[in-house]
């Protein structure tokens, strides 16, 4: 059985480094990645006067507490990181100074409308025009209050950055539950956060800043999940991130009969370890929204799995993924059109009929979205002679994609780095 290492998780990258920042003391980001995303990250924060050094493996910060940030000189450029934008927005909507978001390429079509006016809900003072970045956000006080109805981790910890900046406790409350990384680093970091089923409580007041230790990438481990079990090959991934509201992906592959086992080895801050995949035989089952939170950036693999499933599929609550990088309800739709697969998408649910074996038509279109390149790579473990335009879209979450997938799987599709 072979073994795969996942690279770090980017989520966690970004809101340890956020919250470091954020803190008093110097802190080790250990194992972060570095990628597009982070990297963005990291020049932000250096806008904003926060020393960073990397040493090693590592990402040394010096926090400059809640207060001690310095007014940006140009606009803060999250470059493709809508969950930099986001959070930043967050950590900003609190300060003494003005200043604006501004990002590049997909980032300035994704919506903003929702993460600014949670954010006015606690006092802040957001200028948000059409909906998209630039956000151009002034000074204000916060005054801390109740947020319902969150429906995003990203906007939940805007809200939650902000919170503690605010005269009062903040108290949010979830549409359904979302990946909870921004509590656990809050909470390994001092704040007074607790936390009763979907409804969160904050009280302001300053972090210490401490070190961490990003674990693997889940999200980017799935296409690898999702390749051993089209290809039929036994695989086994270690040092991965294996936190509760992550794993909806793997529990829907459960469902459909997945011989996939987890064993955890580490539990504080983030629980991660090994994951062993077995392929078997796949029957279709049905996704609620309510799970689709804990499988958000894997959609487009389940439905891929789907189409070796038997009989019908249907993935229900996915419209917001109409506005990620690419429109990917349409895109996983062309995928699976590509591959000869029968699938429709009406009422806010995608149906994905079991072809048995693929059948490229044509090449598969990223549509320049790291994600739905890797729903193409795992494809591509079944189906070797599919063709993948642009598959090095990848490098904006997982630059050393292409290498990996080849020592696992054995090819590179055409076009990719070597």
């Amino acid at each position: 059985m072979k073994s795969y290492t996942p690279p770090p998780d980017k989520s966690i990258t970004i809101r340890a480094l956020l919250l470091a920042a954020a803190g008093s003391g110097t802190a080790r980001v250990e194992n972060p990645l570095y990628c597009a995303d982070t990297e963005a990250a990291i020049f932000c924060l250096e806008t904003l006067g926060v020393k960073l050094c990397r040493d090693g493996n590592a990402v040394v910060i010096e926090g400059r507490g809640l207060k001690g940030f310095k007014k940006p000189v140009a606009p803060l450029d999250a470059g493709e990181s809508a969950a930099l934008a986001r959070m930043l927005a967050g950590l900003l909507a609190g300060q003494t100074f003005p200043s604006t978001i501004t990002g590049r390429g997909t980032l300035l079509n994704r919506p903003m409308a929702a993460t600014a006016s949670a954010l006015k809900k606690l006092g802040a003072k957001i200028d948000c025009k059409g909906g998209k970045l630039p956000l151009a956000i002034k000074p204000a006080k916060l005054k801390g209050g109740k947020v319902s109805g969150v429906e995003s981790a990203q906007v939940k910890s805007a809200l939650l950055l902000a919170g503690l900046y605010a005269a009062g406790a903040t108290e949010l409350k979830e549409k359904f539950p979302t990946r909870d990384h921004t509590e656990r680093l809050l909470v390994l970091m001092g704040a007074k956060l607790s936390t009763k089923g979907a409804a969160l409580r904050l009280e302001p007041g300053p972090l210490t800043s401490r070190p961490v230790t990003v674990p693997g990438d889940i999200s980017s481990a799935a296409p690898f999940i999702a390749a051993a079990l089209l290809a039929g090959q036994p695989l086994r991934i270690t040092g991965c991130g294996l936190n509760p509201r992550r794993l909806g992906f793997i529990t829907a592959l459960q469902r459909m009969g997945a011989k996939v086992t987890l064993k955890i080895t580490n539990t504080f801050p983030e629980p991660s370890g090994e994951i062993e995949i077995i392929p078997s035989p796949l029957t279709a089952i049905k996704i609620t929204p309510a799970e689709i939170p804990a499988m958000i950036d894997e959609v487009p693999l389940l439905a891929l799995l789907a189409a070796k499933a038997a009989g019908t599929t249907a993935i229900s609550g996915i419209e917001n993924l109409k506005a990620k990088e690419s429109d990917r309800v349409d895109s996983v739709l062309a995928l699976l059109a590509a591959l000869g697969v029968k699938a429709t998408y009406r009422g806010g649910t995608l149906f994905v009929t079991g072809a048995g074996r693929f059948r490229p038509v044509a090449p598969a279109d990223t549509f320049n979205d790291h994600r739905m390149a890797m729903a193409a790579a795992a494809a591509l473990a079944a189906c070797p002679g599919l063709a993948i335009k642009n598959p090095a879209c990848v490098g904006k979450s997982y630059p050393a994609f292409w290498e990996d997938f080849k020592k696992v799987f054995g090819f590179y599709p055409a076009g990719s780095r070597k």
